[in-house]
């Protein structure tokens, strides 16, 4: 049996980045271009754009370059676009209520469709048209519903007990942006989210921007 091809992070972390320009391109009813014409606009090198599409077949014809939409397909259906996932948030304070209003989830193939919290104040509240449910019901739920990824928008102090209920729910994939990185087993997919990481890495941007006006 032949071995599966493994593909760098990196690589698959640049899809999404792919994945927006073409459907910019798209936007402005632009149906080819090359890999040096799409280099150019993302900033990164046409080797780089010919070896990370190569991981998956290629895609371009030589002396025409890539057909947009084409392109922008095959890239979704990698990427899982196609797939339907079915999202339910946990925890129900500014940050998710934020998310469960974020129109690109279902452009990008996502649906949200449970919110859960502890708080009594808040369950049974109705946010962007779905109501809040107790943490208790999550197994109940996830039963009656195919649920594909949690979102955590829980404190610290609260995340090892959430992710035992996500777990025994049998859900297999979290997104993660509570302050505690999560690592488990293989069989769940994680992905951890610090947005004060970006800002960080922003404020180092500007310092040194900062010094080099200076000198």
């Amino acid at each position: 049996m032949e071995e599966k091809k493994k593909i760098s992070m990196a690589v698959i972390r640049r899809l999404p980045r792919y994945y927006r320009y073409l459907s910019d391109l798209i936007d402005n009813e632009i149906t080819r271009i090359s890999s040096k014409e799409l280099a150019k606009k993302m900033g990164i090198t046409a080797s780089q754009i010919r070896q990370d599409l190569n991981c998956f077949g290629g895609f371009g014809q030589q002396g025409y370059g890539y057909n947009v939409h084409s392109l922008f397909s095959e890239i979704g259906r990698i990427l899982g676009t196609e797939n339907n996932f079915k999202i339910v948030i946990i925890g129900s304070g500014r940050l998710g209520r934020a998310l469960a209003h974020y129109p690109n989830f279902i452009k990008r193939g996502y649906e949200i469709i449970g919110i859960f919290d502890i708080s009594p104040a808040i369950i049974g509240s109705i946010i962007n048209g779905i109501e809040v449910m107790h943490l208790d019901d999550l197994k109940f739920f996830t039963k009656a519903n195919k649920t594909d990824i949690a979102v955590l928008t829980v404190p610290s102090a609260s995340i090892r007990e959430v992710v035992n209920t996500v777990c025994d729910a049998g859900i297999k994939a979290i997104w993660n942006f509570s302050p505690k990185e999560l690592s488990l087993s293989s069989e769940i997919v994680v992905e951890n989210v610090h947005l004060s990481d970006s800002l960080m890495v922003l404020g180092y941007n500007l310092l040194q921007n900062d010094k080099e006006d200076q000198e």
